[in-house]
C-alpha cells in the first residue's frame, strides 16, 4: 500500500495504459481520480476501481475543462498529491511524400495542431492546474508520458515526436522550477506497448516489432503502470527531473 489514501489525477485513464495505471494505483491504496473523453470506457472502468475512485469527462487540451475538473477535485479531496499527465493521441502521416517530383501528400496542419493540443498543451494545462495546490500544500508528484520516439525519432510521426520531445522539455524545466517546492517531476518514455489500438496489428508487423526489441517482447501496459508507481512512491524519492525509457532496450536495439 505504498500510495494509501494519497489522491492521484490520471488524465487518459479509461483505455490503454491509462487503464492498467488506474488499477494499479488502486491495488496500491490510491484515491484514483481518472479523466478521459471516453465516457462510456470511464464509467464502465469506474465499477472496476470501486467506491474510492471518480470519472470525469475531460477534453485536457481544453482549459477551462482542466480547471473546472481539478477545482473540483480539490473540493472534493482538499488536495492532489500525484498527477499523472497520460492522455495522448496519435494522427500520424508522413511528413512529405513526393513521386516523380511531384508533392502528393503532406501531413496535415490539422493532423499537426491536434497532437500537439492533446499531448503537449494538455500537459501544460494539467500540470498548470494543479501545480499550485501542490506549493500549498507543500509537495506532490507529477510524472509525464513521453515516448522512446523522443529519443530516435519514428517515420510518420512528425507531430507525435514533437510533443514527447517538448514533455521532455516541460519537465526539465519544471523539475528546476518545483523542485523547491518539494514536488517530484519526471517523465516515462514508453516503448512498443500492446494497448488495445497496438494489439489490432497484424502478426508479421507486431513480429517485426518484437524483433527489434532485445528483450524479445512487447511491453504491456502494467510495464509501464509499475514505472509510474514507482516514481509516485517514496521509493523514487531522490528521483527528480528524470526521463526513464521503459522499452525492452528497444532505444539502443534500433
Amino acid at each position: 500500500m505504498r500510495l494509501q489514501d494519497e489522491v492521484t489525477l490520471i488524465t487518459g485513464g479509461a483505455a490503454g495504459i491509462g487503464k492498467a495505471t488506474a488499477l494499479r494505483f488502486a491495488e496500491e491504496g490510491a484515491k484514483v481520480v481518472i479523466c478521459d473523453v471516453n465516457q462510456e470506457a470511464g464509467e464502465a472502468l469506474l465499477k472496476e476501481l470501486g467506491p474510492a475512485a471518480r470519472f470525469d469527462r475531460v477534453n485536457v487540451a481544453e482549459r477551462q475543462e482542466v480547471q473546472v475538473w481539478v477545482d473540483s477535485v480539490i473540493s472534493q479531496y482538499g488536495c492532489i498529491d500525484v498527477l499523472i499527465n497520460n492522455a495522448g493521441i496519435t494522427r500520424d502521416a508522413q511528413f512529405v511524400k513526393m513521386k516523380d517530383g511531384e508533392l502528393i501528400k503532406q501531413m496535415e496542419e490539422a493532423a499537426f495542431d491536434q497532437v500537439i493540443s492533446v499531448n503537449l498543451k494538455g500537459v501544460f494545462n494539467c500540470t498548470q492546474a494543479v501545480a499550485p495546490c501542490m506549493i500549498k500544500q507543500g509537495g506532490g508528484v507529477i510524472v509525464n508520458a513521453s515516448s522512446v520516439v523522443s529519443l530516435y525519432g519514428n517515420f510518420g510521426q512528425t507531430n507525435y515526436a514533437a510533443t514527447k520531445s517538448g514533455v521532455i522539455g516541460m519537465t526539465k524545466v519544471w523539475a528546476r522550477e518545483l523542485g523547491k517546492y518539494g514536488i517530484r517531476v519526471n517523465a516515462v518514455a514508453p516503448g512498443l506497448i500492446l494497448t488495445e489500438m497496438l494489439q489490432k496489428m497484424p502478426e508479421n508487423v507486431l513480429a517485426e516489432m518484437k524483433a527489434h526489441t532485445p528483450l524479445g517482447r512487447l511491453g504491456n501496459p502494467r510495464d509501464i503502470a509499475n514505472a509510474y508507481l514507482w516514481l509516485a512512491s517514496d521509493e523514487a524519492a531522490f528521483v527528480h527531473g528524470a526521463t526513464i525509457s521503459v522499452d525492452g532496450g528497444i532505444v539502443i536495439g534500433t
